[in-house]
């Protein structure tokens, strides 16, 4: 065949050669996405946490505190959910938060939403490598399997095995994550049937709760006050269906569809957990318990039943380690595409139509931090990796207040054609604003010193920007959508 650049190419040549390279110019993330995968996506991150983590919320405020968290903090995610839909049923880019933020606020607030998403994500991401590590060998034990796991082996493979599924496309990636995401579930439900939950005396057993204080409230108003960081576990991660918007084939559809049932489905797993835990195992042991959904089904049920909540808890984790490298490289692809990150980062793959180079970036840096506690031998660790994804959430949740008012005001009800509109506005805005500051604030009773060296990461991460990157953003190239003029400007 005649080669175009021999220079005796024929004319169709020619157009195929340039159809070709303005192809590769203009690459995008495929748009293949339902409300299902969203609903995959947003659910997959999150049920980890009503397999394990909720509970310690139970060491420090009680059976009832630990409900109460449960209740108030998912007023909270509630709020996200609304707030998310809404302004992402709009903003239908990859990105979720960051993109917002550029669209409404500016540079600097962009370039923190973008690192407070992807050290959310990333965290959470080697939290959980970290932890099925653990829960594998802990549950084969269990189930009568005599040997042992190798951490090291395992959580780099886990996480490479993870990466490569999200590096050959989101279809595939996002329909895993639905199929397990909703095996764990159903376990959740499974779990309720065969402890008979809708007849307490039959085999779940509440009297200590209403006869005994000590077990209800031990430590009154202010331990319920500490549970609210661990009432976080519920709805973790939620948000991060904002990261599949670009890649959605009809976002203003899916988005809010995706994350609404999402929320509906962790507040009903959520009572239902505390439900049958709360029924079946001691307060003491519940509130440090690994696998409490595990513990409760061999204690109440066994069998195939405990062997389903074993599949479940693996899944669950696998399912959020999953999702979060699929958000936190959205979120970091996005800020290489606007070149507040090298625009090497922005790179799409030409086969798979993914943000290839931001996944395979990061896998390095899940891997170090999930393997850092176990290479210093401080278990300890894991939990101030994990508080680092809280306390990023946290800060981002604060940021979505601003964010939607300043939606609202430059482009009203009526202006843009909105997939979803939240009710009761500035209501959900308000009470995020709230409830957000007073899970900050009982997060920093515990780990004040972990949050103050997050804010001086950021600050420093700032100074970075800008200094030595801002001079390379394009700012008249950063306002993607194609709305109207913002009112009164």
């Amino acid at each position: 065949m005649t080669s175009v650049a021999s220079g005796s190419a024929t004319p169709e040549e020619v157009r195929a050669a340039a159809d070709a390279h303005a192809a590769r110019k203009h690459l995008a993330l495929k748009k293949v996405l339902g409300p299902a995968h969203i609903w995959g996506l947003g659910v997959g991150i999150v049920l980890v946490g009503e397999y394990m983590g909720w509970n310690f919320s139970v060491q420090k405020g009680g059976m009832f505190g630990a409900l109460i968290a449960a209740w108030v903090v998912g007023v909270l995610y509630t709020c996200v959910a609304m707030i998310d839909s809404e302004v992402t049923s709009t903003v239908a880019a990859a990105g979720g938060q960051y993109t917002q933020a550029k669209h409404m606020i500016g540079p600097l607030m962009a370039f923190n939403v973008g690192l407070f998403l992807v050290l959310e994500y990333t965290m959470l991401e080697a939290a959980d490598a970290n932890v099925v590590s653990y829960l594998t060998s802990t549950i084969a034990n269990h189930l009568g399997y005599t040997g042992s796991v190798n951490q090291y082996a395992f959580i780099i493979l886990a996480i490479m095995i993870l990466a490569f599924l999200n590096y050959r496309g989101v279809l595939m990636t996002l329909s895993i994550n639905l199929v397990i995401t909703a095996i764990a579930a159903i376990a959740i439900v499974v779990l309720f049937v065969a402890t008979q939950g809708w007849s307490p005396d039959a085999q779940l057993h509440f009297h200590g709760l209403v006869s005994s204080h000590d077990n209800a409230l031990p430590y009154g108003w202010f331990g319920v006050l500490a549970a609210f960081q661990f009432g976080m576990w519920y709805y973790l991660g939620i948000e991060g269906t904002c990261q599949a918007a670009e890649e959605c084939r009809s976002a203003a559809r899916s988005i809010p569809l995706g994350t609404m049932t999402g929320i509906i489905t962790l507040l009903m797993a959520a009572v239902l957990t505390w439900y049958v835990c709360a029924g079946t195992l001691p307060w003491q042991y519940l509130g440090v318990s690994i696998t409490p959904l595990f513990d409760t089904a061999l204690v109440n049920a066994g069998g195939a039943v405990a062997t389903l909540l074993a599949v479940g808890t693996v899944f669950a984790t696998f399912a959020s380690a999953n999702g979060c490298i699929n958000d936190a490289s959205r979120a970091w692809f996005s800020m290489g595409r606007d070149n507040y990150l090298p625009a090497w980062f922005g790179a799409i793959h030409p086969r798979y139509r993914t943000p290839f180079r931001a996944i395979l970036f990061l896998v390095p840096v899940a891997i170090a931090f999930a393997i850092l506690p176990v290479l210093l031998n401080k278990p300890e660790l894991l939990a101030t990796v994990i508080t680092f994804s809280i306390l990023s959430a946290l800060l981002m949740y604060s940021f979505m207040v601003p964010n939607m008012f300043r939606f609202r005001k430059l482009w009203p009800i009526g202006v843009l054609h909105r997939g979803y509109t939240h009710p009761l506005h500035p209501l959900p805005a308000i009470t995020l604003a709230v409830i957000a500051a007073l899970v900050l604030f009982a997060t920093f009773l515990g780990y004040g010193t972990t949050l103050l060296t997050l804010v001086i990461f950021y600050l420093l991460a700032s100074i970075w920007f800008v200094v030595f990157r801002y001079k390379y953003v394009r700012r008249g190239q950063q306002f993607t959508m194609p709305w109207p003029r913002p009112k009164g400007y």
